[in-house]
């Protein structure tokens, strides 16, 4: 007989009992032709064996390699990947590569990464040169190696660059009407050869430290669109000029509404902002305030039924003073003080007995012994200002002041917000949620300091220093997008309830409670912070992989999760290989 051609392969069939059971078999088959027909001879029964071995003999059939896991497959380079392809992804959606230039360059991809490393791990510039290379994001921007050398010009072009980026970040958020949220905040530096670095007051914590202050221009939702850099010894208020002069000159903005807190605007700048017709949002501090009660343009009957109210006054002419009350913050604050009389109280009995007692330690001792133990207890306390003492050689005798802590508790929960918008623009209860938005401001200095680390500065030269503050608001500016889109998975209240009295706090939604309570979303997904989830992110690697003795590879992502397939869902990011 003829020998039979044809390939053999790995055919199921299928077959039906009396029963209407279904049996399969696996069998080893040869088709050939014959008469026109196509014709099966079977060459043996696999059904026998596990279902693995029959789909290898049918893949080696249909000319497939077989390769041994422990010899010859290898995972060449595993990089990170799904944080960078997020975070370069909402970048770019934002436009801004276009931004810093219109024309791709060198310098264009250097700044981008400092900007996305920032947010998925910050570092020195010297630590960036290693860690560009230990996700795909060298590879994405094609930089190959990085100097640091490199990275230093880099950030010289993009100062340069600074005053056309503000400028169109400011015609992007900020309206007509040009309401502009405005504080300052501080960063320590280490070294002592920049020109700008000053011992301050520290919002970091740090007395005693060389540091900068810089200002956050930014638009009423809290978008950065501006940074102002100045020494570290720079007060509050005399930074408001120069934000001003920018908002109005170089932003191009003519009717401007500045909100700043009231450490910012003084009497003297109030009056500077009014002859520039710049109008502001502020708020008066507390001996401002007990001055409008003894003048009694200000009576403290207008809160036994509401909680707010307006006056005018002649020591602030041409604005407006909405009066408000808390009364939980009243509450509290009340609280607060009586445990620290009491606290303080109880400590200088401890003092009177070992100064009055037979066997006192303090019995014989002169005034400045005496003198120098009440004073560690008054101001480790902070309520000096409410005791009246006597202290002598051998003699210490303490009285509280009552009139004026009863004058201080008067004040509790109470705050002036003063204004020079016309009540047809801005009326009482929006004044006051306008000023609150100032909160918007406090979150980005909390984001550029925790998650973006501005802090420690490392740099000398002084363009260096405010080119690395430009960088930081830049990758806040990414991350308050990412912050926005990513929200459901966060630990943030996308809808929280705005109540009808301005005056009271915003309360969470029943949603928000249930996710921070169970710390899980209504997906019945893990909720998270925005740092936790760009780490999460950042497990979705780029995995190059080779088989046998190849030279070539060929690459293959990590299978996203369902908490991560939703992240990357809400950017509107699709993956690559």
């Amino acid at each position: 007989m003829a020998k039979r051609g044809g390939s053999a392969h790995v055919a199921t069939i299928k077959t039906k009992g009396k029963g209407g059971q279904v049996y399969t078999s696996q069998l080893l088959r040869r088709s050939y032709r014959e008469g026109g027909k196509v014709r099966h001879e079977n060459l043996g029964n696999l059904s026998h064996l596990p279902i693995e071995i029959i789909e290898a003999i049918r893949a080696m059939l249909a000319g497939r390699r077989l390769v041994d896991l422990d010899e010859d497959f290898e995972i060449v380079r595993s990089l990170g990947h799904g944080h960078v392809a997020a975070v370069l992804g909402v970048l770019r959606a934002l436009d801004l590569e276009r931004l810093l230039c219109r024309e791709r360059c060198r310098e264009r991809d250097l700044v981008v990464a400092l900007i996305v490393q920032r947010l998925i791990g910050p570092g020195s510039k010297l630590s960036a040169t290693r860690r560009l290379g230990q996700t795909t994001l060298a590879e994405e921007l094609d930089l190959g190696e990085v100097k640091e050398a490199e990275l230093l010009t880099a950030m010289d072009w993009l100062l340069e660059r600074q005053d056309r980026i503000e400028r169109t970040l400011a015609r992007r958020h900020l309206a007509a009407e040009g309401f502009v949220l405005y504080d300052l905040s501080s960063s320590y530096l280490e070294g002592r050869c920049c020109p700008l670095a000053s011992r301050g007051y520290s919002r970091d914590g740090r007395k005693g430290t060389l540091q900068i202050n810089y200002g956050l221009i930014c638009s009423p939702e809290g978008r950065p669109v501006g940074v102002r850099v100045h020494a570290g010894n720079t007060q509050d208020q005399q930074t408001v000029p120069e934000t001003v002069q920018t908002i109005t000159g170089r932003f191009g903005i003519s009717n401007v509404v500045f909100v700043g807190d009231r450490g910012m605007i003084t009497q003297a700048h109030a009056r500077t902002l009014t002859d520039h017709r710049v109008d502001f949002i502020s708020a008066l501090k507390a001996a401002q305030i007990r001055a409008l009660i003894e003048a009694g343009d200000l009576q403290l009957s207008l809160f036994d039924e509401l909680n707010l109210a307006e006056i005018s006054s002649e020591r602030f002419p041409g604005e407006r003073l909405v009066v408000c009350r808390n009364p939980a913050v009243a509450a509290e604050r009340a609280r607060k003080r009586a445990e620290l009389l009491a606290a303080t109280e109880a400590e200088l009995d401890k003092v009177k007995s070992m100064v009055d007692g037979p066997r006192g330690s303090l019995r014989s001792a002169d005034a400045g012994t005496i003198g120098q133990r009440v004073g560690r207890i008054v101001n480790k306390f902070k309520m000096a200002k409410h005791f009246e003492l006597e202290i002598a050689d051998g003699h210490f005798a303490y009285q509280p002041k009552r009139d004026q802590i009863t004058a201080e508790a008067a004040l509790d929960g109470l705050y002036v917000i003063r204004t020079t918008c016309p009540p047809e623009q801005l009326t009482a209860p929006a004044t006051v949620r306008a000023y609150k938005q100032l909160k918007m401001a406090e979150r980005a200095f909390r984001t550029i300091k925790d998650t973006i680390e501005i802090r420690p500065i490392h740099h000398h030269l002084e363009a260096r220093v405010r080119a690395h503050v430009l960088l930081c608001m830049l990758a806040y500016y990414v991350a308050f997008e990412l912050h926005a889109r990513l929200t459901p998975l966060l630990f943030t209240d996308h809808t929280p309830l705005a109540p009808t009295d301005p005056v009271a706090p915003a309360q969470r939604s029943h949603a928000a409670k249930t996710k921070a309570g169970a710390h899980t979303t209504p997906e019945d997904l893990p909720a998270h912070s925005l740092t936790d989830l760009l780490s999460e992110l950042g497990t979705i690697c780029r995995n190059q992989l080779r088989i046998g003795a190849s030279e070539h590879t060929f690459s293959r992502l990590t299978t996203p999760t369902t908490l991560q397939a939703r992240a990357l869902d809400l950017l509107d990011i699709t993956l690559h290989p």
